[in-house]
């Protein structure tokens, strides 16, 4: 089953500075039918203006995943963390027992990121960050592994739950599979270009609710970049 959750159906609201799409509720949007997806809770999708940005503000017990898909987000933390990630990269932050953080857009022109929040595997732990840089080519036809709870997965940022984060660039034409396995979710957001999952029309920044499909194949109707968790 996928099931298509069209960007023009998002949740959202614009602040001026911060133009927010929100996949599940979130803050003031609330839809009883979009609480999550598995253990996602959410998927926001950012843009945010120059010289602006989230001032310090508390997390706990949360995998905290931003997806920088223009400009770069600058993070600074209560753990003395501080990194500037971006378009094409990804941070991972734990929140565990307690994290205050703030993200500002520090660069001239606008930043649109994917955050993605995933439930942990259990409550507590040391709060931790962590980036890294992706490039595309790595990602060109196939699914990469950004960020993991699985050991195997040594390349990935390590996140504290039973998912995966991955990303795939496609060449208009180009087909890319994922298996998913039996009992898993899955969630897919193309940032850019127009695709087909398993016969179903995704277009861009729209998402796909994905359950009951042991492998994904993933066809670009053009140039594309994709986000998918892969989640319990």
């Amino acid at each position: 089953m996928i099931d298509r959750r069209s960007f023009e159906s998002l949740g959202g609201a614009n602040h001026g500075w911060l133009d927010a799409k929100h996949h599940f509720s979130f803050a003031e949007y609330y839809d009883p039918q979009r609480m999550g997806w598995g253990s996602l809770r959410v998927w926001n999708d950012d843009t945010i203006a120059p010289n602006s940005g989230f001032p310090a503000h508390p997390h706990a017990d949360m995998e905290i995943i931003t997806y920088v898909r223009e400009g770069a987000i600058t993070h600074q933390d209560s753990q003395g963390n501080r990194g500037r990630t971006e378009a094409g990269d990804v941070q991972v932050m734990s929140a565990g027992s307690g994290i205050r953080h703030s993200e500002y857009n520090l660069e001239q022109g606008q930043t649109r990121i994917f955050q993605i929040w995933i439930l942990p595997n259990k409550r507590g732990g040391t709060p931790s960050w962590g980036a890294k840089p992706f490039p595309k080519g790595e990602r060109s036809g196939r699914f990469v592994t950004l960020a993991s709870g699985y050991e195997a997965d040594t390349e990935a940022l390590p996140i504290r739950t039973d998912a995966r984060v991955l990303g795939a660039t496609l060449k208009a034409g180009e087909t890319a599979e994922y298996t998913l396995g039996k009992n898993r979710r899955g969630y897919l957001v193309p940032a850019k270009g127009k695709v087909e999952v398993n016969g179903v029309t995704i277009d861009a920044r729209d998402g796909a609710a994905i359950q009951n499909e042991s492998v994904l194949r993933v066809t670009a109707l053009e140039d594309a970049e994709l986000v998918l968790v892969d989640a319990a």
